[in-house]
């Protein structure tokens, strides 16, 4: 059975993470061409306030204009994946799969009812009751989103991935119609569990053995950032933020 790296990369700059991602890819296909079967990751980067649009965006659903958003220090950035628009930052885990979808039949459909299974497992070690709403993608609590996923695949590698709100301030989803889905509510781990919720480090946890579960990994190993960074080949940018206001 395949190894599942992990890795909590910390303050990450969204630019930063998509060029981890994508280096990561060439590096799974390098390595697959090469009849390597490892190689597998699982990013945890802590991004500022970002708003990211994918490829399947609909007029209106930014709600907020240019001055709002530049006084909240709020990005955009358009990219590949698939979806409409969504905001991440602090108290949010954000996480990327680096996976080869050849050993899996190529079936993006599973691909992502997997990556909700793993949620929805994870959610479930907190009594947290999570499931599908059929039709639309990610993860509801109650008739609430709680997670987002957006993917995107190139030469079978997957990546791009999910959001999973932990405690995030819920108030910047006002700025956005998230994921284009009008009239939604966004819910969180603190606003369900309250003082007795979990530590954001043990949500991340749970995360990955759930996806490993899932994904039939034989086990997660988890590395340093560098490590992450040395595989892809890229230089790690020097840490210019400060660390994200998620629980200790």
């Amino acid at each position: 059975m395949s190894t599942l790296s992990a890795t909590a990369l910390g303050a990450t700059p969204y630019a930063a993470g998509l060029r981890l991602q994508e280096a990561l890819v060439r590096s799974r296909v390098a390595a697959r061409a090469a009849g390597v079967t490892d190689g597998d990751w699982l990013l945890f980067p802590d991004h500022p306030p970002v708003l990211t649009v994918g490829r399947s965006p609909s007029p209106g659903n930014l709600r907020a204009g240019p001055e709002a958003l530049a006084a909240r220090g709020i990005e955009i950035h358009e990219v590949a994946r698939g979806g409409d628009i969504t905001w991440h930052g602090p108290g949010q885990l954000v996480g990327y799969p680096i996976v080869d979808l050849t050993a899996r039949g190529r079936d993006l459909h599973r691909y992502l009812r997997d990556i909700e299974e793993s949620l929805i497992r994870a959610l479930a070690t907190f009594s947290i009751d999570a499931a599908r709403d059929p039709g639309r993608t990610g993860v509801w609590v109650a008739g609430e989103k709680i997670a987002s996923i957006g993917v995107a695949v190139r030469q079978w590698v997957g990546y791009h991935g999910f959001a999973l709100n932990v405690q995030p301030d819920l108030e910047f989803f006002k700025l956005i119609h998230p994921c284009g889905l009008h009239g939604i509510h966004m819910t969180s781990i603190a606003k369900l569990k309250g003082s007795e919720g979990p530590r954001f480090e043990e949500v991340r946890v749970a995360v990955a053995r759930a996806f490993a579960d899932t994904f039939g990994y034989g086990e997660v190993r988890w590395t340093d950032p560098e490590t992450a960074w040395v595989t892809a080949g890229e230089t790690r940018p020097k840490a210019t933020e400060a660390a994200h206001p998620h629980a200790a």
